[in-house]
């Protein structure tokens, strides 16, 4: 696994029959788990959740959803100023993200009905002794902007 954000880009395949939406170049090695998140409304922001040692691969699986991730320097008092990263992830679009280890992650839903899948290379006993939590607009990426 790498030490980077990766995007891994998937794709869509349409024929007379239906749609097969695929990520192919997607692994599963290191997953331990999974888990799915739905939130009751859009544009409601689940943020900010980091570990040291577990990383995420997120996809979402329907709807679409901002998902941000930033490395953290000082687990008890992380830069305000770091550098985000912001990714538009949509079912409509199919990709896998990576957020490695040493990361906080979160995401808010941009349509209703949108559901995020999360992959994780830690067990739940694991993760829960690897978890810090920092409030939702300590960096605050989730503005949708006009154009």
């Amino acid at each position: 696994m790498k030490n980077e954000l990766a995007l891994i880009e998937g794709g869509l395949a349409v024929d007379d029959r239906g749609m097969v939406a695929f990520v192919n170049d997607f692994g599963f090695e290191g997953v331990k788990r999974f888990y799915t998140v739905s939130n009751h409304q859009a544009q409601f922001v689940r943020a900010w959740h980091a570990h040291k040692r577990e990383g995420k691969y997120v996809l979402v699986t329907s709807g679409a959803a901002i998902v941000g991730a930033v490395g953290i320097d000082d687990w008890d008092k992380p830069d305000a100023s770091a550098k985000t990263s912001r990714y538009v992830l949509s079912a409509a679009r199919p990709s896998v993200l990576w957020i490695p280890p040493g990361h906080a992650n979160g995401f808010m839903t941009l349509t209703r009905n949108t559901t995020v899948m999360f992959f994780s290379t830690s067990t739940l006993e694991q993760s829960r002794g690897d978890d810090f939590r920092y409030p939702a607009r300590y960096w605050d990426i989730w503005q949708v902007e006009e154009r």
